[in-house]
């Protein structure tokens, strides 16, 4: 017996040494003492990502501006009481866009519910987004919006239940994850106070503010949380997106707002730092170019310029931030007098159309010498937001021919899609570049036109040009449409909603009931809505071909934009709210 015991004791005492040192293993390990309990918290059993051990410390956060918001200009126009018969149709309307809603939210409620995306011809599900509810989470704020009271209670409650500490993919957007999740959660929180949506919110950015544990504290755009949670060295993309890396700063910086922690706010006010004082060094001085290094970081060697894809936001949120800080902090205002001038000279041109009509475009730059520009005369939907931007910078701004580029801009995304063949703008197409000279007159050209479609097309001389412009489906003044398809892209109904916002006009509303009844008619899958891949197919073709594709922004971006176009002008009024570049109403201080 006495051996027995002696044995059992030292056992006991083996036991007590492995589980120390295990002990300090995971005291040592990320998540400290959390890591004890599973991987996270005591409370939940997730891992935490606010536990983790940070590598390159900031030793004083760059503060928010003090001081109270100045009195910033009015952005709304100030609109008159409506007609009896006015508010009739455009309670209707809204009425119309709200049952799509209500058809697409069905849906995604009862065959995709907490995944990323609904399938919307199959009826299946998808996580794109790392596997967090990226359409539930990003559209809370409309379900708000449109006062489907029930439908966002039950959303805030499966919020709760997203778990940020693990992932579906391997690596993560860190933009997309900030503009949705993060975005939205702050929208819905700013509208509604519900607290579990700001814990939630602070939950995200938790994850999010690893990716900017690097040397230079610049973030990691594409991010492998997984190989994060180890510990181990990070560092920044040589290859990025300016976007991408530009364009956190109004999530951030509403986060830190609300919750006066200026860490949120530093992370953010450091890439602000880098774009002002690269700004003035690169190719386009007063543009970003497209691709930047955020490891060195370089902003100014690449040699394309533009304010479509992977560079629109880094722009857009220039008026924005200013809005949404008060006009506290000067740099915003002073980046956007910068690049501008410089985007209109370059970027903008009128094209030739049929009907002459007065309207800009937005192109793509290289600089191929110091002193020779080249533009791509493109029409991209996506960069259909510079209309909004324009007319957002002239009134917080004070300059009034800025709000009228906005509408010419906007009034070119209209005539886009006016002139397509369903009704639709295509995602990506060229036009005739009227002469600069000729800004104020030119008229159209249709053997010009032609000619430019056989040089875009690099047609033979024995080629009939007729002929290509009839089985290419070319409408008078496209020279070219290289992408065919229509995603369910919001850009050019948030510029239309804009304008109609800043001047009353009621055109506007108008030209959005076209876009939306088009869209409609062309979109409609038995369960919701699909992104088309042609836009061009007439009907007497048969039915537009469509992808088994639905993202979050239309529901938090496309149908928002129709709904509030169609609202009382005090519903997410623009002198109370700045949008993000998802669609979500950030408070503006007060």
């Amino acid at each position: 017996m006495a051996i027995r015991r002696r044995w059992s004791r030292v056992a006991l005492n083996v036991v007590a040494v492995a589980v120390f040192f295990y002990i300090l293993y995971r005291l040592r390990s990320p998540g400290g003492i959390n890591g004890l309990f599973g991987n996270g918290p005591f409370s939940t059993g997730r891992f935490s990502w606010a536990h983790m051990p940070v590598r390159n410390r900031v030793e004083s956060y760059i503060p928010l501006p003090q001081g109270s918001p100045q009195a910033l200009p009015n952005v709304q126009y100030n609109f008159p009481p409506e007609s009896a018969d006015a508010r009739a149709l455009r309670q209707q309307r809204q009425a119309e866009v709200k049952r799509a809603f209500e058809r697409t939210w069905k849906a995604y409620r009862e065959r995709a519910w907490m995944a990323d995306e609904l399938a919307p011809i199959s009826g299946g599900s998808k996580n794109t987004f790392g596997g967090w509810a990226a359409t539930l989470i990003d559209t809370l704020d409309t379900l708000y919006i449109m006062g489907m009271e029930e439908e966002f209670r039950e959303a805030v409650a499966a919020v709760d239940t997203v778990d940020f500490s693990t992932s579906t993919l391997e690596t993560i957007n860190v933009f997309e994850t900030t503009i949705r999740h993060l975005g939205g959660l702050l929208a819905a929180f700013d509208l509604s106070g519900e607290p579990l949506l700001l814990r939630k919110a602070v939950e995200v950015a938790d994850m999010l503010y690893v990716a900017f544990d690097t040397p230079n504290r610049m973030p990691i755009t594409r991010w492998n949380p997984h190989v994060a949670k180890h510990g181990n060295p990070q560092t920044a993309n040589d290859v990025a997106l300016v976007a991408e890396v530009g364009s956190l700063s109004m999530e951030f910086t509403r986060l830190a707002q609300i919750t006066g922690d200026n860490k949120w706010y530093d992370a953010v006010a450091r890439v602000t730092l880098i774009l002002e004082s690269q700004q003035s060094k690169t190719k386009l001085p007063g543009m970003w170019p497209v691709v930047v290094d955020a490891r060195r970081p370089d902003f100014a060697t690449d040699n394309s310029f533009t304010l479509g894809a992977m560079a629109d936001s880094v722009y857009e949120y220039l008026p924005k931030m200013h809005a949404l800080l008060g006009g506290l902090e000067p740099v915003y205002q002073n980046m956007y007098n910068a690049a501008m001038p410089i985007c209109i000279r370059n970027n903008l041109f009128r094209p030739m159309v049929p009907d002459n009509a007065d309207i800009f475009m937005s192109g793509n730059v290289r600089v191929q010498a110091p002193t020779v520009i080249a533009i791509e005369p493109q029409a991209q939907h996506l960069v259909c937001f510079a209309g909004g931007m324009f007319a957002l910078g002239g009134r917080l701004f004070g300059l009034p021919e800025h709000v009228d580029i906005g509408r010419r801009l906007t009034d070119g995304c209209i005539w886009a899609y006016k002139n397509s063949a369903n009704g639709i703008m295509p995602e990506v197409s060229h036009m005739v570049m009227c002469p600069r000279e000729d800004e104020g007159e030119c008229s159209w050209d249709e053997a010009k036109w032609k000619s430019e479609v056989r040089r875009r097309a690099a047609l033979g001389e024995g080629d009939d040009v007729d002929e290509f412009i009839r089985r290419g489906r070319l409408p008078p003044g496209f020279s070219g449409i290289r992408d065919k398809r229509y995603i369910l892209r919001p850009e050019a109904i948030e510029s239309v909603f804009i304008l109609y916002r800043i001047t009353g006009e009621p055109r506007f509303q108008e030209s959005a009931w076209d876009m939306f009844t088009a869209i409609m008619k062309s979109t409609q899958s038995e369960l919701a809505n699909a992104a088309v891949t042609d836009v061009t197919v007439t009907t007497t073709e048969g039915r537009l071909p469509k992808s088994d594709s639905m993202e979050s922004f239309w529901t938090a971006e496309t149908l928002k934009y129709f709904y509030l176009i169609y609202s009382d002008p005090a519903l997410i009024s623009l002198d109370e709210y700045v949008l993000n570049t998802e669609a979500h109403p950030f408070r503006r201080p007060r």
